[in-house]
């Protein structure tokens, strides 16, 4: 057993994890961090979407010392059938800004070095170290942690859950229920790796400008579920996932999904002529704000994917994961500086600091899609791209057929396929859920 004790141990070394650790250091407290993994970051292959605003608030300087890819200057959206795409993109010069708003990462590198920070700022940080349960007292409190290594037993005053959203110490310690499979998307990701000229001449860029492309419809084979394809300076990472109870009911494969994605005519031309040096998959909360667990208890919060924090409308993940891992420290912080004890009651002060952030209001405003996007998968990501795309090449056709002739047959196509009824009451209900 460690007799070291620590103000707070965080299980994981995540973009949550590492918010909070980092955070809790810079205020004086003696922190503990323990990761599985190499090294943090060392299961990331994939590339990700870092949102500046809120890894300033971590780090101010960030974008003089961190590996960052490219700053994004514009994002496309594709509604896609099998042989096209109906898209709309904004690209706006404002992005090219001294401190720009988004950048592209290669996780691996950029965790390694966000857990560096975490170092210098006093916490110790232990790797290829993996928590097998929680420690309870007699009153059932959560006091520290029991690993694999040989000293057992290491104890806190609090612990922080970032283990992700398959991590087991919550469910099996019975503080939240394991994720349901509609609650889920597995996505699966490779890198593309092409010289840095070949990328800015097929993506229409120059120095470290940036492009995301995201994708929805008939590549997920009517599952709810997007692709996507990120531009970075020596390579592209593309992927596509998907609810994991839609894998399920249809048999469809992640990989077979993936191989389509990538061989779409849109796609195709994007990365050929690419080396695949890495592929992984990775599970991804999708639940929004109704699959939130309790967020706290008896010397322990939760923060980050754990927490089913992703706002899965906007493909939005790291940035509510850094701000929750923040705010949870910085909760923490407070209730240390009272000289109170990490109760549940003490901690609550998370959940309503986090309430008040836009983490929780933006899932709240949205907490009706993800079940709506789910028992419509079949119109939403098949039927209407399907409509969508006759309907374009219905336009922009010009065959000698009278176009009010055209417009009347892509009516009816609309009409025969979820019929006038139909049609209004998915306006209706995608309408209030968005609202």
């Amino acid at each position: 057993m460690i007799e070291e004790r620590f103000d707070a141990i965080v299980v994981g070394a995540g973009m949550a994890g590492n918010a909070a650790a980092l955070t809790m250091a810079k205020r004086g407290m003696k922190v503990l961090q323990l990761e599985r993994g190499e090294y943090p970051g060392s299961k990331n292959v994939q590339g990700a979407i870092l949102y500046a605003d809120m890894m300033e608030k971590l780090i101010p300087e960030f974008r003089e010392e961190a590996p960052l890819e490219r700053h994004l200057i514009e994002q496309r959206f594709w509604i896609m059938d099998d042989r096209s795409h109906v898209g709309m993109h904004y690209r706006s010069d404002d992005f090219n800004e001294e401190r720009p708003n988004r950048y592209t990462i290669i996780r691996a590198q950029f965790d390694k070095w966000f857990s560096s920070k975490v170092r210098e700022a006093g916490a110790t940080v232990l790797c290829e170290t993996t928590v097998t349960e929680l420690v309870r007292d007699e009153r059932e409190r959560i006091v520290g942690v029991r690993t694999d290594r040989r000293d057992g037993e290491i104890h806190a005053d609090v612990v922080v859950l970032a283990e992700g959203v398959n991590g087991l110490l919550g469910t099996r310690a019975g503080l939240r229920a394991r994720p349901t499979p509609d609650n889920v998307a597995l996505a699966v990701k490779e890198m593309h790796f092409l010289p840095r000229e070949t990328i800015e001449a097929r993506f229409n860029l120059k120095g470290d400008e940036g492009v995301v492309i995201e994708a929805a419809g008939t590549i997920s084979r009517g599952m709810t579920g997007m692709g996507f394809i990120y531009a970075n300076k020596e390579c592209i990472s593309l992927g596509i996932g998907c609810l994991v109870a839609d894998f399920q009911r249809t048999g469809q494969t992640p990989y077979g999904l993936l191989d389509q994605f990538k061989s779409h005519p849109s796609v195709a031309p994007l990365i050929a002529g690419s080396e695949v040096k890495e592929y992984s998959a990775h599970l991804i909360p999708e639940g929004g704000y109704k699959s939130i667990p309790q967020l706290y208890g008896e010397g322990w919060v939760v923060v980050g994917d754990a927490a089913q924090l992703n706002n899965a409308i906007h493909r939005e993940g790291s940035n509510l994961a850094m701000t929750s891992g923040r705010i949870a420290a910085e909760a923490i912080g407070l209730v240390k500086s009272r000289g109170e004890p990490m109760t549940a009651t003490n901690l609550s002060i998370y959940k309503k600091m986090l309430d008040d952030s836009f983490v929780i209001k933006d899932l709240k405003k949205y907490k009706d899609l993800p079940p709506l996007m789910h028992t419509q998968s079949q119109n939403f990501f098949l039927t209407y791209p399907q409509l969508i795309s006759k309907a374009m090449q219905n336009f922009v056709r010009v065959d000698g057929t009278p176009k009010a002739e055209k417009e009347k047959a892509t009516l009816k196509s609309f009409v025969k396929a979820r019929s006038w009824t139909g049609l209004f009451g998915d306006a209706c209900r995608f309408a209030r859920a968005w609202r």
